[in-house]
């Protein structure tokens, strides 16, 4: 993890001060430099000052407020897959100020909460539904600097064109940044539960309960199963008791497979989700799923090998099914689930960062310990 750098701050274009629709004040100017939280290789990330990046036609300038921390990003930064400088954070709520020419959509002052993936919707893949293969989804579409990777961790965000078009959504009044932020990560967590095909009554182990998995969780309840969950974590079991998911499993106490099978009459569960990022837990998934059943890889985003009983899918008839990034199909129900407060989200959120501490806010999430939940970075927390 690297040091910081320091370079003057100049205003260059004046805007009308905004109120961010929750009473706080932003800045009434927009300067010339920010400050980001830089990726520079592995395990090399750095708090800098960089230019506030320029919008062109059809695009919008967000002032981001709050940025979750996704494990996909953790796993970038981790692996060194993508290459240095870039700037990451896509889970980002903020306050349009500043729009480009001929956008006519949205307005300076807008509270908006914007998607860094969108598809063409012509492609082969787009009409075969699998919308994270389409080329025009993997180009990302919203950058605060180098090669465009979410920018979120940082003060400004550019959001291109069809970002704009098709994937930037307003956050009602009443709905803070912090619950708003979830919609993406709610929408990869729909389409991981359609994925399943889930039927009202089957069982359901969640292994993992981490803020995805408790999401995860959460949509399954919904889908009218009976949910099991799992976690080394007793703190993170208390949590999803909060949130109705009364039946649970101390990993750390016990083996698991052996306790849905013995909540399950021998069976195991009709369906496992999988929401603990490595390779490890996927042969004990696949065990803890009855014959016939269905496991979800969701967290399982680094290439690599794994160990399974190919009996297991070929004699017991198990299907391993994976489930990655968002369906631009499930964006409104995605919004709607968030912003009508159908789960209260800002309960997952256990530690707040200001912009300033990003990189101590990443080493926490990449490091998580028994209270740590869903971490944020909240570059608009100085003008609270």
């Amino acid at each position: 993890m690297g040091s910081a750098m320091a370079l003057t701050r100049t205003s260059i274009l004046s805007v009308e001060g905004t109120r961010a629709g929750d009473g706080r004040e932003f800045p009434s100017q927009i300067p010339s430099t920010m400050k980001a939280v830089v990726y520079r290789g592995v395990n090399d990330v750095r708090l800098e000052e960089v230019p506030v990046p320029e919008i062109a036609a059809g695009e919008i300038l967000v002032r981001v407020d709050t940025c979750g921390i996704c494990g996909t990003d953790l796993k970038k930064i981790s692996t060194g897959s993508h290459s240095a400088p870039r700037i990451f954070g896509h889970e980002t709520a903020g306050v349009i100020t500043k729009v480009g020419d001929g956008v006519r959509k949205f307005s300076v002052g807008e509270r908006v909460v914007v998607f860094h993936h969108i598809p063409c919707r012509e492609c082969y893949y787009c009409l075969h539904k699998t919308f994270a293969q389409c080329a025009t989804y993997k180009r990302v579409g919203c950058t605060a600097g180098f090669e465009p990777s979410g920018g979120g961790f940082a003060e400004y965000v550019r959001v291109m064109d069809w970002i704009v078009e098709k994937g930037t959504v307003r956050i009602p009044d009443g709905i803070s940044y912090e619950q708003a932020c979830f919609v993406e990560p709610v929408n990869t967590c729909i389409k991981g539960i359609e994925t399943l095909r889930l039927r009202a009554e089957e069982t359901v182990l969640v292994i993992g309960q981490g803020p995805i998995g408790l999401i995860l969780a959460t949509l399954a309840k919904r889908a009218g199963a009976r949910v099991i969950t799992s976690d080394l974590y007793p703190a993170r079991l208390t949590m999803a008791s909060s949130f109705g998911l009364i039946h649970t499993i101390d990993a750390s106490r016990g083996d698991a497979v052996e306790t849905v099978r013995g909540m399950t009459e021998g069976r195991g569960a009709d369906a496992v989700i999988l929401a603990v990022g490595g390779s490890g837990l996927i042969r004990p998934a696949m065990d803890a799923t009855r014959p016939g059943g269905r496991v979800l890889l969701f967290a399982q985003t680094v290439r690599g090998e794994a160990t399974i009983d190919p009996a297991a899918v070929c004699v017991d008839e198990k299907a391993l099914l994976g489930s990655y990034s968002a369906s631009v199909d499930l964006q409104e129900e995605s919004v709607r689930f968030v912003m009508n407060r159908e789960m209260d989200l800002e309960r997952l959120i256990s530690h707040r960062f200001p912009l300033e501490s990003g990189v101590e806010a990443l080493k926490l999430a990449a490091h998580p310990q028994p209270d740590s939940m869903k971490i944020v970075i909240q570059p608009g927390g100085r003008f609270g």
